[in-house]
């Protein structure tokens, strides 16, 4: 409908798209003490999933959020109380601003969120014991005109993952960096 208004307008593939329903922008899985999955999140990885962007002149947020604009037709959740998605601004996804209106925050934790696991030893106490910030939001792609040809623009929605970086030192290092609380990735000696 809207290429026929003539609002430039593309079909996105989000590849590993996180459907984070309470928008802690996370995926949290819980497990008890003896490693059994607990169903008390209704969070889930969907192998992909598609919505389409527009492209906007945004004067309700600024300038700096003119351009590419999400829209899902179809939302799997209530926003302001009817099923909608958008438009959230491409931008606001990357930038990370997930305080504006037009579901940004559901739009960014779709291709960011990160993949959580918890161990609960009580209602009152839970632990995180593990996190993956790279599993969201992998190869978002659309089609490029006049061929059947992939266009990665992953760009447009995150910036790129940080490598880890092995630093080889001895264990003594590395509990003394535990004590200092510095965060640094090791590679076993």
């Amino acid at each position: 409908v809207l290429r026929c208004l003539g609002i430039p307008t593309r079909v996105i593939t989000n590849f590993n798209s996180a459907h984070d329903k309470n928008l802690n922008l996370s995926v949290d899985k819980y497990i008890d003490m003896s490693g059994n999955t607990l169903h008390l999140s209704e969070d889930s990885v969907w192998n992909f999933h598609v919505w389409n962007e527009s492209w906007f002149i945004r004067r309700d947020l600024g300038s700096f959020y003119d351009g590419w604009q999400v829209l899902d037709a179809t939302p799997q959740e209530k926003s302001k109380g009817i099923y909608q998605c958008g438009p959230a601004s491409t931008r606001a996804i990357k930038e990370g601003d997930v305080n504006l209106d037009y579901d940004s925050p559901f739009v960014f934790a779709a291709v960011n969120a990160d993949c959580v696991t918890w161990i609960r030893y009580s209602k009152k106490r839970k632990e995180r014991i593990y996190s993956d910030t790279r599993k969201i939001g992998k190869f978002i792609s659309t089609k490029a005109v006049g061929t059947n040809s992939r266009v990665d623009v992953t760009a447009n929605y995150k910036y790129p993952e940080v490598k880890e970086i092995s630093f080889k030192i001895s264990y003594s290092q590395y509990k003394n960096s535990l004590m200092d609380d510095r965060k640094i990735l090791v590679t076993a000696v």
